[in-house]
């Protein structure tokens, strides 16, 4: 007999569930500088489906596994699989949870990529680059002028 293995914020999810963890090619600006990092990261049920379709994308592989493989309770465990230079997305349990979640609704994605297998043939592109901290200041320059009649009742 197995014994079911919940977690404290995610008490409707078991170490059995399945999830995928990718591995994403991310940049992060510095001082003007733009810097190329490596982020481990769930990737929902969605997602993988288009990303399995030939959609051009920052991520390198898709790894299928359970939760169990990639939480020990509510801290994150590093796989093999992974390069030791990348490192965990922001809030990376949460997120974890959350696909999880998506895996478990829509049971046909689990057949897509099987527990521990790795997918590398995906359409891996950073011809436009993921910025995981950009900040977009809104200026006055950015108003569209709308028309005279808009708000008025003809």
């Amino acid at each position: 007999m197995k014994t079911a293995i919940s977690y404290s914020n995610a008490p409707d999810l078991a170490a059995e569930d399945y999830i995928v963890i990718g591995l994403a090619t991310c940049f992060v600006k510095e001082d003007g500088e733009v810097h190329q990092i490596e982020v481990i990261e769930p990737i929902p049920s969605a997602a993988l489906e288009a990303l399995l379709k030939g959609i051009p994308t920052s991520y390198k592989l898709a790894y299928a596994t359970t939760l169990g493989a990639v939480l020990d309770g509510d801290t994150p465990l590093f796989s093999p699989d992974f390069p030791e230079t990348a490192q965990l997305g922001d809030e990376f349990v949460p997120r974890v949870f959350a696909a999880a979640r998506t895996y478990k609704r829509r049971e046909s994605a689990k057949s897509l990529i099987p527990v521990g297998t790795t997918y590398t043939e995906l359409a891996y592109s950073t011809e436009r680059k993921r910025v995981l901290n950009a900040t977009r200041v809104v200026t006055k320059e950015d108003n569209i002028k709308q028309h005279s009649h808009t708000h008025k009742v003809l």
